[in-house]
């Protein structure tokens, strides 16, 4: 899933995590299906016996306890896992997997109905098939689970434990089977992974909906003819452009005054235009006040501007925030410390118990799989040899990106923080409608747009705006990551015709703007005397 937050605010929490669900009810609905929950949650799974203090328990199978327990185990350690649900976590099950696969199917459908007469083609015409695309995601989701399946792990040497693993003391761990049978397990050091839900507003009534997220929404038979999405953030966007272009009627209703607060203002400008080209429905600062259910669907009652107003949708769906997955983990026995937040670590993943460690979204403001992945390759190393070879939180260069059409991908300084810089950042933006890729494509609508700090080329943030800025970002993160300035990048010979040539475009403003009056006239100088 995209791991983004979503809009900050009060949040009702359910009692149970998500992948309890999905163990516990959710039917099989498909081949697809049963090989997925066969690797990452086999019914006849037999958990180990321990063998001795584990030099590692783990405890959490999505990306960061599934990359922790690999590099810990591939280094000679004796590794425990423990996972209560479904391995591979949200990113595989619920997440950046089946939403990724569901976007593509609706910018393959949009692409065909809009983007080949745009080039004098034949337009097509048609609903197209929502069953066969939810039946193309689940596949997709199937054929990835083996990377994450239970017998690759054990077959890696980790001791793979199904149930719910509960800290009895400082140094050990119960894990709770899925026949209820009690095993202990000692550590030396241990990583709590244990990820993070959807979370929902407190609404009156909102329960009593059936309301949907990211965590059952990839359930749906039929594709809901209106959909209300409450929420702006990036997975509200990313879902409510999908199912516009999949043939549903979306109103998102948000909070904020736009969508993708967290981004550049011209981003989030860009990216509601395209929503409503799509035609998604914007209504921006509402104060949602109830949620009813009847036989005709679903309704919302929302303030704004001091007016009461109704809005009908046949499902709803709920992307307004996250919440840590920290109860019934035996916490307090552990001496470790935490929040609703999430647990507090230090900038070396170290809990308040110094033989306990926490990474991902349990831990983190970065609620990505890509960064719960890079954590865990510092984390293992810092638990494991007293931080050689591991690293801290702080140094880690953190991009992410918005899967809507275009993309959205930032990395480093935000703008809020060059608003607040006092002059001490210089920004230069490059319009794609100056970037010959993107002027064939007939896809201008974006930028790129970096800051650097004043007087040197030195990259403290960049902003992306285009169709695939999510593997362009990478570009401007790798020089981040190894103190590459804007210059360096300028000598990079990219491909033409690219989009990435907007990057080489930034670095010549860079320069000419280095050509001072002073610069220009020894210059001139220079030429009159060389005759």
């Amino acid at each position: 899933m995209h791991d983004n937050l979503g809009d900050s605010a009060p949040v009702t929490v359910p009692p149970t995590r998500p992948s309890d669900r999905l163990v516990a009810t959710s039917p099989l609905q498909s081949d697809a299906d049963r090989k997925r929950l066969a690797n990452v949650h086999p019914a006849d799974w037999q958990n180990p016996s321990p063998a001795g203090r584990y030099h590692l328990v783990v405890i959490g199978a999505g990306t960061a306890g599934l990359v922790s327990a690999a590099i810990a185990a591939g280094l000679g350690a004796r590794v425990a896992l423990v996972e209560r649900a479904l391995m591979g976590g949200d990113c595989l099950n619920v997440g950046c997997v089946p939403s990724k696969a569901l976007i593509r199917t609706a910018r393959a459908w949009h692409e065909a109905r809009t983007a080949a007469a745009r080039f004098g083609g034949p337009a097509a015409t048609g609903s197209g098939d929502f069953d066969t695309a939810m039946a193309h995601m689940r596949h997709i989701r199937a054929a990835l689970s083996s990377v994450d399946a239970a017998s690759r792990f054990r077959d890696l040497g980790v001791d793979v434990y199904f149930g719910s693993a509960r800290f009895t003391d400082v140094a050990s761990v119960r894990v709770r089977g899925d026949d209820q049978r009690e095993t202990p397990l000692q550590f030396r050091r241990a990583i709590v992974a244990t990820g993070g839900r959807a979370s929902a507003p407190p609404i009156d009534g909102l329960t009593e909906t059936g309301y949907l997220t990211n965590e059952t929404v990839f359930d749906l038979d039929e594709l809901p003819p209106r959909l209300l999405v409450i929420g702006g953030g990036p997975i509200g966007c990313e879902l409510a452009q999908a199912f516009a272009r999949l043939g549903s009627q979306v109103t998102i209703l948000n909070a904020g005054s736009r969508l993708l607060a967290r981004e550049d203002a011209d981003a989030s400008s860009i990216i509601e235009r395209a929503l409503v080209a799509d035609g998604v429905e914007l209504r921006q600062n509402v104060e949602i006040l109830a949620a009813r259910r009847d036989s005709d669907g679903c309704t919302l009652t929302y303030e704004v501007d001091g007016r009461r107003v109704e809005c009908r949708g046949d499902r709803i769906l709920v992307a307004a925030g996250r919440a840590a997955n920290v109860e019934d983990l035996g916490l307090e026995r552990a001496g470790v410390r935490f929040s609703d937040k999430g647990i507090d670590v230090n900038d070396r993943f170290r809990t308040s118990n110094h033989r306990i460690f926490a990474i991902g979204d349990c831990a983190s403001t970065y609620q990505f799989t890509h960064a719960a992945d890079a954590q865990a390759r510092l984390a293992v190393p810092n638990a494991l040899f007293h931080g050689i070879g591991g690293g801290k939180a702080s140094s880690l260069v953190m991009p992410w990106c918005t899967y809507t059409s275009p993309e959205v991908a930032h990395v480093g300084l935000s703008a809020s923080e060059v608003a607040e810089s006092g002059g001490a950042v210089e920004t230069i933006t490059v319009p794609l409608a100056h970037v010959d890729r993107a002027v064939l494509d007939r896809d201008t609508e974006g930028f790129f747009r970096v800051h650097l700090a004043r007087g040197s080329d030195r990259i403290l943030g960049a902003t992306l705006v285009s169709a695939h800025a999510g593997e362009t970002i990478s570009e401007i993160t790798a020089a981040m990551s190894n103190g590459i300035g804007l210059s360096g990048l300028g000598k990079t010979i990219h491909p033409y015709p690219t989009q990435a040539e907007a990057i080489r475009k930034a670095a010549d403003a860079y320069r000419r703007q280095r050509l001072t009056p002073r610069a220009k006239g020894l210059f001139d100088l220079y030429f009159r005397m060389w005759r």
